[in-house]
């Protein structure tokens, strides 16, 4: 089965606040989209919508395939080592141990398998968040803010995966008010405000 993931007419409400309305996008294998707009217009609310996180005050959403999610919350234990953290995920994922040691090494954490998750910067716990969505290998990536916190060559390591993920056939959203250098189609959500 190959995946897709479809939105129609998509409305957010948070609170007593209509966030946005009218939103629809359909994906299908190495298609992408880029979710723009500034903060506090509700790209995460979007993405959680996508991901079946969050139930939308009008519209629906059709997937096929498995999800992976990238957000601001790694899900990691902050007491366990990094080794041992992605090792849990890996374990519950069905990934094989090799596999979690070449995504670590090739994401430059191979070196800090033996540090605790707490001591980690923010650009080392999120890269150790993209290790752990490698090891889902999902045909559906759903990002939000993925590159925040991390430097120049972090932001291009994330695009380069991006951009394998889409080779292969994947498909991927990608919700953050920083440009993204992978062509993909952008939806402004501005343009939605209710």
């Amino acid at each position: 089965m190959q995946a897709r993931l479809a939105a129609k007419d998509i409305a957010c409400r948070r609170g007593d606040r209509l966030l946005f309305r009218g939103v629809s996008c359909a994906l299908g294998p190495g298609e992408a989209l880029h979710v723009a707009g500034a903060n506090g217009i509700g790209k995460s609310s979007l993405i959680r919508i996508l991901a079946g996180l969050l139930r939308p005050f009008a519209g629906e959403v059709t997937r096929e395939g498995r999800i992976g999610l990238l957000d601001e919350r790694p899900a990691l234990d902050p007491q366990a080592s990094l080794q041992a953290a992605l090792g849990f995920w890996a374990a519950l994922d069905g990934s094989k141990p090799m596999a979690l040691t070449d995504h670590a090494d090739a994401l430059g954490l191979y070196d800090l398998f033996d540090v605790p998750v707490r001591y980690l910067s923010t650009g080392q716990t999120k890269r150790a968040a993209l290790a752990r969505l490698l090891g889902q290998a999902v045909p559906i990536w759903l990002l939000d803010e993925p590159l925040n916190g991390l430097d120049t060559k972090g932001v291009a390591l994330v695009e380069q995966l991006v951009a394998r993920h889409l080779a292969s056939g994947g498909i991927a959203v990608i919700a953050s008010h920083q440009r993204f250098a992978v062509s993909v189609a952008t939806l402004t959500l501005a343009e939605f405000a209710a």
